[in-house]
């Protein structure tokens, strides 16, 4: 063999060599001391309005629900594993929130968190369904949300940790009743919402129960932004009450306008008020002697709403109100159905929601019921000079 075969020997031999090294420790077994690998996170969806009529709603729910994330992963996660929050913007619209559930739902989430109002909600619902994924409904409170209106039948898979629009409307009117001592009152309401219209019947009704006048019933649109004619007309009816069922972006102008007119009556309305819009565009001098049901208060001295109130304020430098602590809770009982289920599985915690009993919110101690509702404690929240202050708590 020349000298030159015996190189490319040489050669050859060393690069077999090297080879056989690299494809052993590609192949090496592994062994007790290798360190294992990281549990699979817990992806939770929250759809949720960020951009568009009712931002405020949504963003405020989002910040809360993040911060309970936050809060769960530091003290170690849940079944070991962490949370991972997928946050996308359904814009205020169905349509929209029905193409983000479609798109979280192939992120593979054990559940959604969200959207945040009634109709939003029903966008979603049915990809939900579809998909066997719960979806926990922070503050949708139409009756519909969780029960198919046709068949009387309660969805399997959408809960909600907020009151219902029979109970909040009732309790307005228990309260304009009973604390108020009011005998008479007028309906100015959002006619173009389920949400609008089913707090306005609730009210009609209880008030009526309880021996009180309903003078007239009036509606808005959403969008309306001048009141100026039907205020009027309400002002000549000289009512002690008007019920304003509505979300904030229409009331706060509506009260804004009513007190331009002279009308001196105290207003009351359901928990779609609660947004510093309110005092922003009405201001609060216009607010006083207006009432809101609502799911809880930052005043509440309760330890867990303290601790609550001081965290949220720390992260957001800004005050929770209660589309933050619904966020907050919808996370917080997720992950109580994610422990019952001892599994991050999504049909499993539809099954461990629906048996709830007796847990420990930031808006109360509630109790999931055969509508997927929760059982829970109301409050009323007064404005007074620009400030939301509590007024009183009703038990269910």
């Amino acid at each position: 063999m020349s000298s030159k075969n015996n190189r490319k020997m040489a050669i050859l031999i060393i690069m077999m060599f090297m080879f056989s090294i690299v494809a052993g420790c590609g192949q090496k077994a592994p062994t007790s001391e290798q360190p294992a690998p990281a549990a699979a996170a817990i992806n939770v969806g929250i759809n949720a309005e960020l951009s568009g009529g009712v931002a405020s709603y949504g963003t405020n729910a989002k910040d809360g629900a993040l911060l309970a994330i936050e809060q769960i992963n530091a003290a170690g996660g849940v079944l070991g594993k962490q949370l991972n929050p997928i946050v996308r913007d359904c814009k205020s619209l169905a349509d929209e929130a029905m193409s983000v559930s479609a798109a979280l739902a192939g992120d593979k989430i054990v559940a959604q968190i969200g959207p945040l109002t009634s109709g939003n909600v029903a966008g979603s619902t049915p990809v939900m369904t579809e998909n066997k994924i719960p979806l926990i409904a922070p503050a949708a409170t139409a009756a519909n949300v969780t029960v198919d209106e046709k068949t009387g039948l309660t969805r399997d898979y959408i809960f909600r940790v907020c009151f219902i629009d029979p109970f909040q409307g009732t309790l307005m009117a228990q309260f304009a009743a009973d604390n108020l001592k009011v005998k008479n009152a007028v309906i100015y309401g959002d006619t173009s919402s389920d949400y609008g219209k089913g707090l306005a019947e609730y009210f009609k009704k209880t008030f009526t129960e309880k021996g009180g006048t309903i003078l007239a019933t009036e509606g808005f649109v959403k969008n309306d932004r001048d009141f100026r004619a039907t205020l009027t007309k309400i002002k000549g009816l000289n009512p002690e009450f008007i019920y304003v069922p509505g979300y904030y972006e229409e009331v706060a102008p509506l009260i804004k306008q009513a007190r331009e007119l002279g009308i001196t009556a105290a207003i009351g309305g359901p928990d779609g008020w609660d947004s510093p819009d309110m005092v922003a565009v009405a201001g609060a001098s216009a607010l006083n002697k207006t009432y809101f049901t609502n799911h809880y208060s930052s005043q509440d001295t309760d330890p867990k709403v303290v601790a609550f109130v001081q965290a949220f304020k720390a992260k957001y430098n800004k005050e929770p109100d209660a589309f933050a602590a619904l966020g907050y809770d919808s996370v917080q009982i997720m992950v109580q159905g994610i422990k019952d289920a001892q599994a991050a599985d999504p049909v499993k915690l539809a099954g461990a929601l629906s048996k709830i009993k007796n847990f420990e919110g930031i808006t109360g101690k509630m109790s999931i019921d055969a509508s997927h509702n929760p059982v829970k404690a109301g409050v009323i929240i007064e404005f007074k000079d620009g400030k939301q202050v509590m007024n009183s708590r009703i038990q269910p």
